[in-house]
């Protein structure tokens, strides 16, 4: 019988501990497998990942970290000959610990090329949370799936999915994984609009107006770093922006709607969009 999927700390564990090999953390059931970057599933998540010097593409600046998912390695050399694919178990399961804010304890081999690796054994480097994830081509020349783990200034001891939910609703801090920037150019896109979504054309109504959200097309940021001018913003509902921020739909250069949305864009007049960032929105998210 498998060993149940642990999120967050394991009791008895600081941050720093070292390791002596795969063989001990695994018996500690920090990781379950002992040849898997990734430990978890579609169903649940992703608990762990182990940075071993596995992918050419990993950067890795301590706090955060750009980690390449599972898939397309040739199992005798190492060196990718396929594309990645985000049906991967390994990589659908760090999606939904970014979906659902899943804390992932994140591990150091003396193979990974850090200044923050050991010189032997594996490091745990502490909790992270996943911020982003997207595609893009890797040195190798075949598609990667890519996602952003930033680290948690907050530790969670708990022995189950069940009981690390139990422990979050228990705290009084609260920890917030997305950044929300209302500038003044998000607020003008909203007047523009009228507080109207440029997708389903919704505005929501409250006690002292009406509430609409700022998308940035290209993220603002480490690794996007998009702009925070007009022609890299959108007018959206709450729905409609997470659901573009997710790559669930995108938007061709006519302003066709791409994916799980059909129809147009709304586009006003005094409203120029810059092709290039929607570009790169359908590149990162698989709809080119």
């Amino acid at each position: 019988m498998s060993k149940p999927i642990i999120f967050g700390e394991i009791e008895g564990f600081q941050e720093g501990h070292l390791f002596k090999d795969r063989q001990e953390i695994m018996d500690n059931n920090f990781h379950r497998t002992l040849q898997a970057g990734i430990d978890g599933n579609k169903k649940v998540g992703a608990s762990v990942i182990i940075l071993s010097g596995g992918y050419e593409d990993d950067i890795d600046h301590g706090h955060e970290i750009i980690y390449t998912g599972a898939g397309g390695n040739d199992a005798n050399t190492k060196k990718q000959i396929k594309d990645q694919s985000w049906d991967n178990t390994s990589n659908a399961a760090l999606l939904v610990s970014m979906d659902q804010g899943l804390p992932v304890r994140v591990i150091r081999g003396y193979k990974h090329k850090s200044d923050y690796s050991p010189r032997e054994g594996y490091k745990y480097a502490g909790l992270y949370s996943v911020i982003d994830a997207w595609e893009e081509i890797g040195k190798s020349g075949y598609k990667i799936c890519r996602f952003l783990l930033r680290y948690s200034d907050f530790q969670v001891v708990s022995h189950s999915l069940q009981d690390f939910s139990a422990t979050l609703k228990r705290r009084k801090e609260t920890v917030i994984l997305r950044i929300v920037r209302d500038t003044k150019i998000a607020v003008d896109i909203k007047k523009l609009y009228h507080f109207k979504c440029q997708v389903c054309g919704t505005r929501i109504p409250t006690k002292s107006g009406y509430y609409a959200e700022g998308a940035h097309i290209k993220p603002l940021g480490m690794p996007h770093d998009g702009e925070d001018c007009l022609d890299n913003i959108l007018c959206l509902c709450p729905n409609h922006h997470v659901m573009f921020d997710k790559g669930m739909f995108s938007i061709l250069d006519t302003y066709q709607l791409i994916g799980c949305e059909t129809g147009k864009l709304i586009v006003d007049k005094n409203h120029r969009i810059n092709a290039t960032n929607l570009q790169y929105h359908r590149k990162v998210h698989g709809h080119e």
